[in-house]
C-alpha cells in the first residue's frame, strides 16, 4: 500500500550544489539511509544524522528510509526534506500500527513484514549510507554488502562512522578478511566515511567497479 502525504509543505533551497549534481551522471539519486530509532543517544549522533540529511538534500538526492519518526532516522529524514529533498518511508503494517510513524514524507509505503521492507527499499534506492545502530542496522548493511559482493547490485554502499562507533566493527571485517573467511576485495564494496561531508564526497565521486562474481572472487583465497 502507498500512501502520498500532501499535509506538510518545506521550502525548496536551490543550491550550486542541487545544480552540480543533477548534472552528475553515476545515477545515484535516492539514497537509502539506515539508521537507529532511538531517542536517547549522545548528542553527537544526531548533529551528524542532520548534517548528512542537510547535505544530501542541499545536493539534489532524495532519500528512502524507515518511515519513523524516531531516533537518528526522522533526523536524517526531516532535514533531507527541508533542504529540498524528496522523502520515502517505507514501514511494515504492524510498526505503522504502533504509531511510530511520520507523516513528513512524500511517499510512504505500507508492506507486509520486515523482509518485504528492506526488498522495497533496496528496490527503490541507488545507494546506501549507514548511520548508527542498533542490531536492525546492523542485519540491514550485512545484507546490503552480501549482495553487492554477489553481484546483485554495484550501489555504493557507505558507513558513517560517527564518534568512532564502527571502529570495531570495521576491525571485525578485516578479521574476516585477515582469517579468510572473506575476500580481500570485500574492502573494495563498502567505505568507511568519516564525517557527513567525506560521505557525500564520496556519493558524488563514485563510479561502480565490475565485480568478479566467480567462485575464486566470492570466497577467500
Amino acid at each position: 500500500m502507498t500512501v502520498q502525504n500532501t499535509e506538510v509543505e518545506y521550502p525548496v533551497h536551490i543550491t550550486i550544489e542541487l545544480v552540480e549534481n543533477l548534472m552528475n551522471n553515476n545515477d545515484v539519486r535516492k539514497v537509502c539511509v539506515f539508521a537507529s530509532s532511538s531517542n536517547f543517544l549522545d548528542a553527537v549522533y544526531y548533529n551528524d544524522a542532520r548534517e548528512l540529511g542537510k547535505l544530501l538534500g542541499q545536493n539534489g538526492y532524495d532519500i528512502v528510509y524507515g518511515g519513523s519518526n524516531l531516533g537518528l532516522m526522522w533526523a536524517c529524514a526531516s532535514q533531507v526534506k527541508e533542504f529540498g529533498g524528496k522523502v520515502t518511508g517505507v514501514m511494515p503494517e504492524k510498526l505503522h500500527s504502533m504509531g511510530v510513524f511520520t507523516k513528513g514524507c512524500d511517499e510512504f509505503i505500507i508492506t507486509a513484514g520486515m523482509r518485504e521492507r528492506k526488498a522495497k527499499i533496496d528496490e527503490i534506492s541507488d545507494a546506501v549510507i549507514t548511520l548508527a545502530g542498533g542490531f536492525g542496522t546492523l542485519e540491514e548493511i550485512s545484507e546490503m554488502i552480501v549482495q553487492k559482493q554477489l553481484g546483485y547490485n554495484k550501489k555504493p554502499i557507505i558507513i558513517l562512522n560517527t564518534h568512532g562507533f564502527y571502529d570495531k566493527l570495521n576491525a571485525f571485517f578485516e578479521e574476516i578478511i585477515e582469517e579468510k573467511f572473506a575476500n580481500k576485495n570485500m574492502r573494495s564494496i563498502y567505505y568507511i566515511a568519516q564525517t557527513p561531508q567525506d560521505a557525500i564526497d564520496y556519493l558524488k565521486n563514485y563510479k561502480p567497479s565490475e565485480l568478479d562474481v566467480d567462485k575464486n572472487a566470492i570466497y577467500a583465497r
